[in-house]
């Protein structure tokens, strides 16, 4: 009887330690499940927060390089504040990295510019008082200047979706507009031929 009762007691010790080891690796998986949901619920928040940063990007952060081609017709100004190959230090900040760059000029002419308001051909949300669009680039302008709320058709391509957009005037400048050469403040490449920085847009490079 003895020994049946030792070899009973010892059984049931196995089982007991069988129980505790399935058990602490149920745990174990258990914990492991809920630490991949919690990281694959932080991923999946981080990209959906990167993807609404990208649609919700202003249009300024766009490269605005150009071919540094002009519309026909537009005048080359006779004796700009700025000269062609001069530098001088930009004060707008139509783009990210531009305000306080160091620009070398590389046209000036006389017209007259305009801020418009327009909805991209290419659909999204409209622009509103983006700066510049000159005379020549307007299609079948006439003469100069045109009145405020003037509906006008953009032929210029400084940026996605302009071209052929239909806009109107927000407001109108006679002045010598600027094309450029400038590194942004913030790195990155040049921007080449940018078009357009009005003449107040500037300031001497010291």
């Amino acid at each position: 009887m003895l020994k049946k009762r030792m070899k009973m007691s010892i059984i049931l010790s196995l089982f007991a330690a069988i129980f505790l080891v399935l058990g602490a690796c149920s745990n174990a998986k258990d914990e492991n499940k809920e630490n991949t949901g919690s990281t694959e619920s932080t991923e999946n928040t981080e990209g959906t927060e990167n993807t609404e940063n990208m649609e919700g990007m202003d249009h300024s952060n766009m490269n605005h390089s150009s071919s540094g081609e002009v519309p026909e017709g537009l005048k080359v100004a006779k004796s700009p504040t700025y000269e062609v190959g001069s530098q001088a230090i930009i004060e707008s900040d139509h783009m990210a990295g531009m305000k306080g760059a160091k620009a070398t000029i590389v046209g000036a002419y006389d017209t007259t510019v305009y801020t418009v308001s327009y909805t991209p051909t290419t659909g999204g949300k409209r622009v509103e008082n983006h700066k510049w669009v000159i005379h020549e680039e307007l299609k079948d302008a006439g003469e100069a200047p045109l009145e405020p709320g003037t509906e006008v058709t953009i032929n210029a391509n400084h940026m996605e979706g302009m071209d052929g957009a239909t806009a109107e005037i927000d407001s109108a400048e006679e002045t010598t507009v600027y094309m450029v050469n400038f590194t942004p403040t913030t790195g990155g490449e040049e921007v080449k031929n940018h078009k357009w920085v009005t003449e107040s847009e500037l300031s001497p490079a010291e």
